[in-house]
């Protein structure tokens, strides 16, 4: 059933997602569709219920076919996690095993160290109805919770497979918490600022704005302080001096 994929997997070492008994193959190409998103191609598939390969899978997937093309497929959890040397399993109820359990935050962190020792990895979804057993979670090292409001906390596993792995993906992501457009100019300096600045108040002083010799400190410092905020560019700063300008020249005309 290949086909030609739109995304392409990384090469560097990640976990492996281990979908148990899934029901709908629909949620199996959401699911990778949402691994893909975040860097992770290698999937396996204990027992599907409706078979495998499956139709409704690829039409999901949104164009994730690597990830389905390369899906395995085993009969038992214990099949499928043999060859791994941690293993962290997804639940949302206590089971009354003894577990450490972890927040998706924490387990990517200790995956990415595990992994950067060599070991591999893998994570454990249950299915859609049920979630995963006991006799599923014996297999498992770690737990892993994601914390969501008690009164309604059930997860669709696509959604559950995506939080994971945007986890995953988010802890080694060097991209910046904040940044400008890319197509924007460069930060105004604040020698700009500084002559915008005096620009304004100079204008302001002539329009009689600033008349109030009382409160004129203050409405000063609070202007400048407006101005520092804006993280104004080079080209906005420029800007602003257009827009002084033109209505300085107008109110003089008037």
């Amino acid at each position: 059933m290949g086909r030609a994929s739109k995304g392409r997997p990384t090469d560097r070492p990640a976990p492996l997602i281990v979908m148990v008994r899934p029901q709908l193959g629909e949620n199996i190409g959401m699911a990778a569709r949402a691994m893909l998103n975040c860097g992770l191609s290698a999937l396996r598939l204990v027992g599907p219920r409706d078979g495998w390969p499956n139709e409704r899978a690829w039409r999901a997937a949104s164009g994730a076919d690597v990830v389905l093309d390369e899906a395995r497929v085993f009969e038992t959890v214990g099949e499928a996690v043999a060859d791994l040397e941690h293993v962290v399993a997804t639940t949302a109820r206590n089971r009354e095993l003894v577990q450490r359990i972890v927040t998706a935050r924490q387990a990517a962190l200790d995956m990415r160290g595990w992994i950067a020792r060599g070991r591999k990895v893998g994570i454990l979804f249950g299915p859609e109805r049920t979630g995963l057993s006991n006799d599923d979670m014996v297999h498992a090292d770690t737990a892993l919770t994601i914390p969501l409001n008690p009164q309604f906390s059930s997860l669709n596993v696509a959604q559950a497979v995506l939080i994971v792995a945007y986890e995953w993906a988010a802890a080694n992501d060097a991209t910046l918490a904040e940044r400008l457009a890319d197509h924007a100019t460069r930060p105004a300096s604040k020698e700009e600022l500084q002559n915008l600045f005096d620009h304004l108040e100079r204008a302001l002083d002539q329009s009689g704005f600033l008349r109030h010799e009382a409160m004129r400190p203050s409405m000063v410092l609070n202007l400048r302080a407006l101005l520092q905020r804006a993280a104004m560019t080079e080209q906005e700063a420029r800007t602003f001096h257009g827009v002084i300008k033109f209505l300085s020249k107008h109110k003089h005309e008037e």
